[in-house]
């Protein structure tokens, strides 16, 4: 469980989440509009692949605790038959997606406990509910950067992509280390003390290579705040203040 998963449940969390997630708040303040920023980026991401992409399939690796506005919640809403598979390292976590993310009667909702790097795992779970001869969107929000530089997390997302099909899409949300460079440095680095995951903070072209050999889609990468324009809730100067960058790839 992540600091940010504190900020998206304030229930289904444990003391010692909490206190490292105030730890946190302490040097980086704007830490849960960061969060909710992320999560409304996630859920606009899925509501615009399944309604003007056309996008059915869905994998939400490094889901998180279940929240208001989950993956299979938002796609189903727009497309019933919509089918999601969830993945997660944390055996918590996916004891709480069992029991409370359950979807609509015609899509298909399953889970996998595995970790992002172990890609034939997720891959071959993935391939129990989706089809992967057809479009999957692949959604990597807040994870990526808890995969250091020394696991070579661009190969893993290579070889995650290279298993889906053309016409599948990438999704990616990421902590960023040169927008506010002190407070997040500083509240990274509280983090870090408390956690078993570290967080590696990534620059724009750092995050941009994540979609080599994808076409970028909408504003390219672009700061969190940004995604959606200076005339939209979010956005604008304060918006482009945020730490993190965002991102959705096609593959033809």
């Amino acid at each position: 469980m992540t600091c940010i998963d504190i900020y998206y449940s304030d229930k289904d969390n444990f003391a010692a989440d909490r206190e490292a997630a105030e730890k946190v708040a302490e040097a980086l303040p704007s830490m849960p509009l960061i969060a909710r920023a992320g999560r409304r980026f996630l859920i606009d991401a899925v509501h615009q692949l399944a309604q003007d992409r056309g996008i059915r399939q869905f994998l939400d690796i490094g889901t998180g605790l279940p929240t208001a506005g989950s993956t299979h919640e938002v796609a189903q809403r727009v497309a019933p038959e919509c089918r999601v598979v969830y993945v997660d390292n944390d055996p918590v976590v996916i004891s709480h997606a069992r029991a409370l993310l359950v979807g609509s009667p015609q899509g298909q909702t399953d889970y996998i406990r595995a970790d992002l790097r172990d890609t034939g795992t997720v891959v071959a779970g993935a391939a129990r509910t989706l089809d992967l001869g057809r479009p999957v969107a692949v959604l990597l929000v807040a994870v990526l950067h808890f995969i250091p530089d020394a696991d070579d997390p661009y190969a893993v997302v290579a070889r995650l992509m290279d298993a889906m099909a053309p016409g599948s899409y990438l999704v990616i949300g990421h902590a960023a280390g040169n927008v506010r460079p002190g407070a997040v440095t500083a509240a990274a680095g509280r983090y870090n003390e408390r956690s078993s995951a570290p967080i590696t903070l990534r620059n724009r072209d750092q995050v941009s290579r994540f979609f080599d050999g994808l076409e970028l889609t909408g504003p390219g990468v672009v700061p969190l705040g940004r995604w959606w324009g200076p005339d939209q809730a979010g956005g604008g100067a304060d918006g482009g203040q945020l730490p993190g960058y965002c991102g959705i790839g096609v593959k033809r």
